[in-house]
């Protein structure tokens, strides 16, 4: 089943299109989940909320790509997860999240907040000038929380290349957003 005959059946109101959603994209989500979670047991809650929460966003969302609105769906409900399981535990950052913070802050006060969408676009602008394999692994790091071993298995070299590509794409995303007006 295509992607667009579900959206059809989401908007049709068609009960079986959750049914479709988690055949096709439980895999997908669940190793997005796990990945922030650390543990498949946790990802499957957020994996059924996400779904849920399809199901109550579509209409009157149109997603255009359906495993990228499910996968960010399963990336918020996760981190909001992994969030309030850290919350009050001192020391116990994802070093994922460490490694972006540095570059773009925590985002603690409301005009950063405010201004995210626009860093969004930024940071969109800036990868579509990397070369593709610069970009996937950051992608791969990023938005699906991949360990630096999974991304030099899934690329085919060395963790220690993926290490310091994505360090080196770290500087000149600070750089890029600098010569933007970001104070960093």
């Amino acid at each position: 089943m295509t992607d667009r005959e579900i959206v059809e059946m989401f908007f049709d109101r068609d009960e079986k299109a959750i049914k479709a959603v988690s055949e096709k994209y439980t895999s997908y989500c669940s190793k997005i989940a796990a990945n922030i979670l650390g543990s498949y047991d946790e990802a499957e809650d957020c994996v059924n909320e996400a779904f849920m929460k399809a199901w109550e966003s579509i209409p009157p969302h149109e997603p255009e790509l359906l495993s990228a609105y499910l996968g960010k769906l399963t990336r918020n409900i996760a981190i909001n997860t992994r969030r309030r399981s850290l919350a009050g535990k001192r020391g116990r950052g994802d070093v994922v999240f460490e490694e972006l913070s540095e570059l773009i802050g925590g985002g603690e006060s409301a005009e950063q907040s405010l201004d995210v969408k626009a860093l969004v676009r930024e940071i969109n602008e800036f990868l579509y000038t990397l070369p593709e394999l610069k970009r996937n692994f950051f992608v791969c790091r990023y938005w699906y929380c991949d360990s630096i071993d999974e991304i030099a298995a899934e690329f085919a070299v060395s963790k220690n290349k993926v290490y310091i590509t994505l360090n080196r794409v770290r500087k000149s995303l600070r750089e890029y957003l600098r010569k933007r007006g970001y104070d960093l």
